[in-house]
């Protein structure tokens, strides 16, 4: 099994709502980030650059 999904299918709903939240009020851009912090942090900031690239089109 991945091992991200493992991770995430370990997680509670409130824990992951509390990572996602953690990394869209802490984003940092790829080249800054820890690559060893938690899948659902990195995965969310992709998200909100995916977001804001669409929002700049």
């Amino acid at each position: 099994m991945d091992t991200a999904v493992m991770i995430e299918s370990d997680l509670d709903p409130i824990e992951e709502i509390r990572l996602r939240t953690w990394a869209r009020q802490n984003y940092l851009p790829r080249e800054l980030r820890d690559n060893s912090w938690h899948p659902i942090i990195l995965e969310e900031m992709l998200r909100k650059e995916k977001e804001q690239s669409h929002a700049s089109q």
